[in-house]
């Protein structure tokens, strides 16, 4: 029996597109103007799956070949607020001691998911650790970080798509956008 599809809200886009592949193209290249060796990138999954599918691609492009391994945090569940702590639900298996390590996440909000990544992988010997987002919310911080390097600062809404989630669904998107649960919030 086939399931009945659920209805498609209405999202307003904030990221098209072709403003994230521009983007993405600028942040590989000053990724490579950094002359990175041995590089290791270590996306943020789940929600940085899809932006840093898309980076390592134009890394390839712009001429580095990293390794790439994986880092599974977690801190929101279903809901669309951080329940303020940060779960290891699976680690970088791949060595990094002596390493340059780029880590790799969808938003920057709270910081405690890219700082409890970056503290990991400098305690684990990394020697360098450069720290990418796709989404920098400049909001008030629960740990002092900042990013590298940023493809876009997102107004102070919950975004969905381009990786990104709400309860696990809308992460198929290829653009970066908001929900809109009344109709005449619509553009």
């Amino acid at each position: 029996m086939a399931q009945t599809p659920l209805p498609r809200p209405h999202v307003n886009v904030l990221f098209s597109a072709n403003q994230i592949a521009a983007r993405i193209a600028t942040l590989a290249d000053a990724i490579v103007e950094k002359a990175p060796r041995n590089l290791l990138v270590v996306p943020v999954l789940k929600g940085s799956f899809i932006f840093a599918a898309d980076l390592v691609r134009a890394l390839h492009h712009a001429g580095l070949t990293p390794e790439i391994d994986f880092m599974t945090l977690g801190s929101y569940g279903t809901g669309t607020t951080s329940s303020g702590e940060v779960r290891v639900v699976q680690d970088v298996s791949a060595e990094l001691a002596g390493r340059g390590v780029l880590i790799v996440d969808d938003i920057l909000e709270t910081g405690r998911t890219l700082a409890h990544a970056k503290m990991s992988v400098l305690e684990r010997g990394a020697s360098h650790v450069t720290t990418c987002v796709l989404l920098n919310k400049p909001v008030a911080r629960a740990t002092a970080i900042s990013a590298d390097l940023k493809a876009f600062d997102c107004p102070d809404v919950f975004v969905v798509g381009y990786g990104m989630d709400l309860a696990h669904r809308y992460r198929e998107l290829p653009f970066v956008g908001q929900l809109v649960e009344n109709s005449s919030e619509r553009d």
